[in-house]
C-alpha cells in the first residue's frame, strides 16, 4: 500500500522511529523486544498528542450539535415536505453557531496517513528493505526482535519456513498473533462502544441510531484484517485504541451530555470530579493547632501614701 505522494511522511516516520530506538538503545539492548515495543508505543502516543487538537475540535463540535439538536428537530418537522429547504436552514443553523456537522471525521481523516506511513514502514523492514532513509543495521534489528516469542515482522499468515528463519518457533508465533488480534478486536469494539452509547445518550430519537448501534457490533470484525499485518503493526493499533479510550474517558467525565427534557430545554450536568478531587475531599483536613488562651492581667489600683489620699502636706 505504498503511495508514492507520501513519500515524505514515509521518511518522517523512518526518522522518528530511527531517534526513538536509539534513544532506549542507550539502556536497553538494542534488539531486544521491549526495546521495539517501547519504540512503537512511543511513537504512537507521540502521533496522538500530535492530532490531539483535532480530538478536542472534533469533540466540542459534536457537542455542539447535540445541543442543537432541539432546534434541528424543529427545522425537520418544519420543512418535513421541503428537503433542500430543511437542509439549508440546518447548515445556516450549525454555521450560525460555530458547529462543523464534519468535525468528527477530522481524527480519522488525520489518523490515516500516519496508519498508512506506519504499515508501509514496518512492512518495508519486515521484508528486510532498508528504505525510507533506514540503515540496514535498523532494519536487522527490527527483524531480530521479538515480543513473547513472536517476530516484529511476523504476520499471523506467515509461512512456518519463514518465521523459522527469523529465529522463532511457529506455534508461539501464531498463539500471540491471534491473542494480539483478539485484543485489537476487543479494544476497537470498545472504543466504538464508548462513543455510540454517548451518541445514543444524548439524541436518543436519533435516526442513525440503530446504524451506530449495528457499526458498534461489527466494527470488532474489521481486526480480522489485522491478521495479515506484522506483530508491529498490530501492536500500534492496540496502543492507539487504548489511548482513544482514556481520551473519550477524559473528555466525557469532564464534559457530561447534554440532557433534553420534554420541553426541549437544553441542560447541561456537572462534571463528574476527577480523582485527584475525590482523594483532596476525603483525605481529612490536618488539624489547626490549639491557640493559647490569653492571659488577662488585671490593673491593680496603685497604692497611694497617706499624704495624697488625705490630701494634707507632709511635714
Amino acid at each position: 500500500m505504498e503511495l508514492s505522494w507520501l513519500n515524505w511522511l514515509y521518511t518522517a516516520v523512518a526518522h522518528v522511529i530511527t531517534w526513538i530506538h536509539q534513544g532506549y538503545s542507550t539502556f536497553i539492548p538494542k534488539d531486544s523486544g521491549l526495546n521495539w515495543a517501547l519504540t512503537i508505543i512511543t511513537l504512537t502516543v507521540l502521533m496522538r498528542l500530535l492530532i490531539f487538537p483535532l480530538f478536542l475540535k472534533q469533540m466540542r463540535s459534536s457537542k455542539k450539535m447535540q445541543e442543537l439538536a432541539p432546534k434541528v428537530q424543529e427545522i425537520r418537522k418544519r420543512y418535513k415536505n421541503d428537503k433542500q429547504r430543511m437542509n439549508q436552514e440546518v447548515m445556516a443553523l450549525y454555521q450560525g453557531q460555530g458547529a462543523n456537522p464534519l468535525g468528527g471525521c477530522l481524527p480519522i481523516l488525520a489518523q490515516f496517513p500516519i496508519f498508512i506511513s506506519m504499515f508501509t514502514v514496518l512492512q518495508a523492514m519486515a521484508a528486510g528493505q532498508a528504505k525510507f532513509g533506514m540503515s540496514q543495521g535498523l532494519v536487522d534489528s527490527a527483524r531480530a526482535a521479538h515480543i513473547f516469542g513472536a517476530p516484529i515482522p511476523a504476520t499471523f499468515f506467515t509461512s512456518w519456513d519463514d518465521i523459522i528463519k527469523l529465529d522463532a518457533d511457529p506455534i508461539v508465533t501464531k498463539v500471540v498473533l491471534a491473542i494480539f488480534v483478539a485484543v485489537s478486536s476487543l479494544t476497537t469494539f470498545l472504543t466504538v462502544r464508548q462513543s455510540v452509547t454517548r451518541s445514543i445518550a444524548q439524541m436518543p430519537d436519533n435516526p442513525m441510531a440503530q446504524q451506530q448501534k449495528i457499526l458498534m457490533y461489527v466494527s470488532p470484525l474489521f481486526a480480522i484484517f489485522s491478521l495479515n499485518f506484522p506483530l508491529g503493526l498490530i501492536l500500534y493499533w492496540v496502543t492507539t485504541n487504548v489511548w482513544t479510550l482514556g481520551q473519550q474517558h477524559w473528555f466525557y467525565s469532564r464534559n457530561p451530555s447534554p440532557v433534553v427534557d420534554a420541553k426541549g430545554n437544553v441542560t447541561t450536568p456537572e462534571p463528574k470530579p476527577s480523582l485527584l478531587s475525590k482523594v483532596k475531599k476525603t483525605a481529612p483536613e490536618p488539624e489547626a493547632p490549639p491557640v493559647p488562651e490569653a492571659k488577662v492581667i488585671r490593673q491593680q489600683p496603685t497604692r497611694q501614701p497617706r499624704s495624697k489620699r488625705t490630701g494634707s502636706k507632709k511635714s
